[in-house]
């Protein structure tokens, strides 16, 4: 198991490494952001002056030398548009606001998913059946910036502000930025569900406990679901990663203050260290979580651990 882990915090150290490398020549990009920091009819000596202090007057393999030696010490260089360290504004706007958002909204896709999936496949072909794979099918088809927009048709017009339309506060500001969000994982956590649930319940050991006369919640939940798990769970750490980092649309949506909005508003102004620092912090999110589900395997399934 230790060699295991050793392998895979190697493995993910190359991948944090590839996303911030990718990341620092493609803003590099898309222009100077020394524009942003002087009056339209400033000199060219001054727009030079501006590019020494944001050190963009180096060899690009001399900047990125710097960035290598800085970043992973959490140093990737004072906002340009706020004056404040990148990173501790990353981490100002991911919590509590992103992570608020992403845990509720994968509450939401896990905790509705297995029942729904449970109830779906022990119904086969039946109504209920039908109405969650329709669900699915159309929950899965939306973009979430549409459905985000519907919501808010919904409950802040055309229901006068039964719930707020943007930004953060109380428990009512969250409802719908996280449905947005969870409505997509949830429709394919509940598929998943559903489809390992319909293979499970036609092995020998399923019949074998309902021939013993266990209670038959038992059977579904103890016995089928732990057998057809490891799919779900793969992509249930997925979903949150994916949350963490695909909240950027719903944050924007809603005007939720998070991490994703952030990034949104410094793109087109060429805040190139907010950019590398929360990229960065997504790089790390996603590679603890694949960590956490390959140590979840070996939890849920034996064979994984003694493999």
């Amino acid at each position: 198991m230790l060699r295991f882990l050793l392998r895979r915090l190697l493995h993910g150290v190359f991948v944090v490494w590839g996303v911030v490398t990718a990341v620092f020549f493609l803003v590099r990009l898309t222009g100077d952001p020394a524009v942003f920091l002087v009056d339209q009819s400033a000199t060219r000596a001054e727009i030079e002056h501006a590019r020494h202090l944001l050190g963009l007057d180096r060899s690009l393999p001399e900047q990125y030398g710097v960035f290598l030696l800085a970043a992973p010490r959490g140093d990737f260089g004072e906002s340009i548009r706020s004056k404040q360290p990148a990173m501790r504004l990353v981490l100002q706007h991911l919590w509590p606001a992103t992570v608020e958002l992403a845990v509720v909204a994968a509450l939401l896709s896990t905790v509705l998913a297995v029942p729904l999936g449970v109830l779906s496949a022990t119904h086969k072909d039946g109504m209920a059946d039908h109405v969650s794979r329709l669900g699915s099918l159309l929950l899965q088809s939306m973009p979430g910036f549409w459905l985000g927009l519907l919501l808010i048709l919904l409950f802040a017009v055309e229901l006068r502000g039964l719930l707020p339309a943007y930004g953060s506060g109380t428990w009512r500001h969250l409802i719908l930025p996280a449905v947005a969000l969870a409505a997509a994982p949830l429709a394919q956590n509940a598929r998943l569900v559903r489809a390992g649930m319909l293979d499970v319940l036609q092995q020998d050991f399923v019949r074998t406990a309902r021939a013993k006369g266990v209670p038959e919640r038992t059977v579904l939940y103890r016995h089928a679901f732990k057998n057809a798990a490891i799919p779900f769970i793969t992509v249930t750490g997925l979903s949150l990663g994916f949350m963490l980092s695909g909240a950027i649309i719903i944050e924007t949506v809603f005007a939720w203050p998070g991490l994703g909005r952030l990034i949104v508003q410094a793109v087109p102004g060429r805040d190139f260290p907010v950019i590398q620092a929360g990229v960065f912090v997504f790089a790390l999110i996603f590679v603890a979580l694949n960590l956490l589900v390959d140590l979840l395997y070996a939890v849920v399934d034996p064979r994984v651990r003694l493999s």
